[in-house]
């Protein structure tokens, strides 16, 4: 008795002659929108602002991270005016939350000199 066999596992396809043309693309709509689209647009899009602004905008920015496990806290009081400070450990970031506190008293651009008579 003799073993059947194997069929080949790779199969070669042969390699053409001359190029072949692409496929071509199926045909684009010529102009206008598109069978069955909408009419009517988004009805929000339409309406004016519902949140109209009040002309404020921040200035000054406290940012601060919370330890993780065996690391100290940090932050930063940034503000428009050129204050920029920067803090690690509690008590240093404990003392930046007060100095920031007290910049808002004394910010140029929160708290404007021009037209008040100085002492």
């Amino acid at each position: 008795m003799s073993t059947p066999s194997r069929p080949h596992l790779k199969s070669i396809t042969p390699t053409p002659d001359q190029p072949t043309a692409a496929d071509q693309a199926a045909p684009r709509t010529a102009v206008g929108e598109p069978k069955g689209a909408a009419r009517k647009g988004v009805p929000s899009a339409l309406r004016s602002d519902p949140h109209p602004g009040d002309d404020r905008y921040p200035i000054a920015w406290l940012v601060i991270s919370r330890p993780r496990y065996g690391h100290m806290p940090t932050a930063t009081s940034r503000c428009e005016c050129g204050w920029d400070r920067s803090a690690i450990g509690h008590a240093q970031v404990r003392a930046l939350i007060e100095a920031h506190a007290a910049h808002r008293t004394t910010c140029p651009l929160r708290n404007p000199q021009d037209g008040r008579a100085v002492a």
